[in-house]
């Protein structure tokens, strides 16, 4: 399972970067999504298929879940679930930025056993194994666990801070702002943040490989109520997510409202 997984998302991961790059961003073709679901380029579907015929090859018995694959419910029936962004901050690889991601993790019953996260042009590789830690270019990560205040670093969009998001007064810290929803995740796993949280309904593929960096790194994530990640839903989103350090994960949930008003 974990032991033998990893390295198979490691090479996939690593087939997949060559890939992407192999497309100049500005100039791939690009379209959007129906229904305001946001950008889609060719390099998007050459690196799903690609990892596709990578990742199924080599466990055939697993379940597909991807962000450019038609879904439907095969992957119920599967215990083990391979969840893939093929390029995750699609907007910045079309913009022609370095901060984009390629994201792949395997979930067993629910959980998240090993993942990759990829930034080809920053030559940066996540990765992290159920019980086997975190780690950055093959270096373990550790999670910041320091108290909240006005000076806690947490990456979110601006929209976070809606004041119907919170009981009271949004609370006040330092934030900053990542293309990449599974990038956001990982720095926090390597202690350069101290937490992370995005709060509307978010895709499974865009958490599944970041939520194992942020807990074999020693960190603490759950949904926006403070409830545990499940991930091979019916539906693949979860109710927002919050990561962290436990002290500033904690502080952070405790403040928000379970749902907006």
């Amino acid at each position: 399972m974990p032991a033998t997984d990893l390295p198979l998302l490691i090479d996939a991961a690593r087939i997949a970067g060559r890939v992407a790059t192999s497309y100049t961003g500005p100039a791939a073709q690009c379209w959007d999504k129906p229904d305001g679901a946001g950008p889609v380029t060719e390099a998007d579907l050459a690196v799903n298929a690609v990892l596709l015929s990578t990742l199924r090859t080599a466990r055939p018995s697993y379940g597909w879940l991807s962000e450019e694959t038609e879904d439907d419910d095969a992957r119920l029936s599967h215990d083990t679930v391979f969840i893939i962004d093929p390029i995750d901050g699609t907007r910045s690889f079309v913009e022609g930025g370095k901060t984009w991601a390629i994201s792949i993790a395997v979930a067993h019953q629910g959980q998240i056993t090993a993942a990759a996260v990829l930034l080809p042009m920053r030559d940066m590789l996540y990765t992290a194994s159920i019980g086997g830690g975190a780690a950055l270019n093959g270096t373990a990560l550790r999670a910041c666990d320091n108290a909240f205040s006005s000076t806690t670093t947490v990456l979110a969009a601006r929209a976070n801070l809606d004041a119907a998001n919170w009981k009271g007064t949004p609370p006040q810290f330092d934030l900053h702002y990542r293309p990449s929803l599974a990038y956001r995740l990982a720095l926090v796993g390597a202690g350069q943040f101290d937490a992370m949280l995005t709060l509307r309904p978010s895709w499974e593929w865009d958490i599944a490989a970041g939520a194992l960096i942020i807990t074999e790194a020693g960190g603490t994530i759950t949904d926006r109520t403070g409830a545990p990640l499940r991930f091979n839903n019916t539906h693949p989103t979860l109710n927002g997510v919050v990561a962290g350090g436990r002290t500033v994960q904690n502080a952070l949930v405790d403040r928000l409202e379970p749902a907006p008003s």
